[in-house]
C-alpha cells in the first residue's frame, strides 16, 4: 500500500510539474506567435483572441463536465468581479500584442520579472499585510533596475509597468472571487466578446477590413488564438493544485525568460551594457526574493510540525 501511495503521489507531482512546464513555456513562446501576425492589427488580433476563447472555455468546460461551477459564477456579485478582471486581462493582452508588433519583447518581459514583486507590494499597500525585510530589499533593487532600464531605454518602461500592473491587479481579483479557473475564464471571455464581435464587424465594414488575416496561414493561426489562450491556464490551474507555491513561484520566472531570450537572440533587439546592468538588478532582486520565499515556507513548515507533536 505505501508502495502504491508513493507511485499516486509521485505521478500527482508529476503531472503538476508537466502542467507548470507547459504553461509557463507556452507563454514564454507567445512573441513567436504574435509575432507570426504582426500584419494583424492589435485591435483585430485582441478581437480574434477573445472570440475564439469563448468556444475553446466551453469545450474544455464539457469535457471538465463543469456545469455546476459555470453555473457558481454567474451570481450578481461574481459577474460584477469577473467583469472588472475581464477589462484588466483584455487591456493586458492588448498592450502585450502590441509590445510584440512594435519589438518591445524585453520590455514586456521586465513587467513579468517584477510582477512577483509587486504582487507583494499590492498586499502591503491594499490588505496590510507585513513586508519582512529581504522582501523590502528585494522592492528596492527591482525599483533600481526599472530605474536604470529608465535610462537605458530613454523613457518610463510603461509597458512593463502596465502589463505587471493589470496582471498584479487580476489575479488580487481572481484570488477573491471564489470560481472555478476555467469557468471564470469562459465567463470573461463571454463578457468581452460582445464588445470584440462589434468592433471586428465595424472594421469587416472598411475599404480594407478583413474577416480571417489576408488568408493563408492567418485563419488557422487566427483560430488558434482560444486555444493557445485557454490551455496555458487551464494547465496553470492544474499545476496550482498539485505543486507548492514555492515551485510554482521558481518556475514562473520560465516565461519572462523565455521572451527575454527571445527578444534579444531571435528578435535582435537592443541589449547594451545598461540593459544589461538593469536586468542584473531585477535578477538579484528575484534570487532574494525567491530565497526568502523558501526559508519562510520551510519555517512555516517547522512551525507545523511543532504544533502538531505538541497536540
Amino acid at each position: 500500500m505505501f508502495a502504491a501511495t508513493c507511485t499516486s503521489m509521485s505521478a500527482t507531482l508529476r503531472l503538476g510539474f508537466l502542467c507548470c512546464l507547459g504553461c509557463y513555456t507556452i507563454w514564454g513562446g507567445l512573441p513567436l506567435y504574435f509575432r507570426a501576425l504582426d500584419h494583424i492589427q492589435p485591435m483585430e488580433m485582441l478581437a480574434h483572441r477573445i472570440i475564439w476563447s469563448v468556444p475553446t472555455g466551453l469545450i474544455l468546460i464539457i469535457i471538465a463536465r463543469n456545469w455546476t461551477q459555470l453555473r457558481a459564477a454567474l451570481t450578481r456579485e461574481h459577474l460584477l468581479w469577473l467583469s472588472v478582471s475581464a477589462v484588466l486581462i483584455g487591456a493586458n493582452w492588448l498592450i502585450y500584442i502590441w509590445a510584440v508588433g512594435q519589438e518591445r519583447v524585453m520590455e514586456a518581459s521586465l513587467g513579468y520579472y517584477i510582477n512577483p514583486l509587486v504582487n507583494v507590494l499590492i498586499g502591503a499597500v491594499f490588505f496590510a499585510e507585513r513586508l519582512r525585510p529581504a522582501q523590502w530589499v528585494a522592492v528596492g533593487l527591482a525599483a533600481i533596475g526599472v530605474a536604470i532600464m529608465t535610462v537605458a531605454l530613454g523613457y518610463l518602461p510603461w509597458v512593463a509597468l502596465v502589463l505587471c500592473l493589470t496582471f498584479a491587479f487580476y489575479s488580487v481579483i481572481r484570488k477573491q472571487v471564489q470560481v472555478d479557473s476555467r469557468a471564470g475564464f469562459v465567463v470573461e471571455a463571454a463578457l468581452l466578446a460582445p464588445l470584440a464581435m462589434i468592433w471586428l464587424g465595424w472594421f469587416v465594414a472598411q475599404p480594407d477590413g478583413r474577416l480571417m488575416g489576408t488568408g493563408g496561414w492567418d485563419m488557422p493561426l487566427l483560430l488558434a488564438a482560444g486555444p493557445i489562450t485557454a490551455v496555458p491556464l487551464i494547465l496553470f490551474a492544474i499545476a496550482a493544485k498539485r505543486l507548492r507555491l514555492s515551485t510554482m513561484g521558481m518556475m514562473q520566472y520560465i516565461g519572462p525568460t523565455l521572451q527575454f531570450l527571445i527578444s534579444v537572440l531571435l528578435f535582435k533587439e537592443a541589449f547594451g551594457m545598461t540593459h544589461a546592468l538593469a536586468f542584473a538588478f531585477i535578477w538579484t532582486a528575484l534570487i532574494v526574493f525567491t530565497v526568502d520565499s523558501l526559508m519562510g515556507e520551510a519555517k512555516a513548515r517547522r512551525l507545523a510540525r511543532a504544533a502538531a507533536s505538541v497536540r
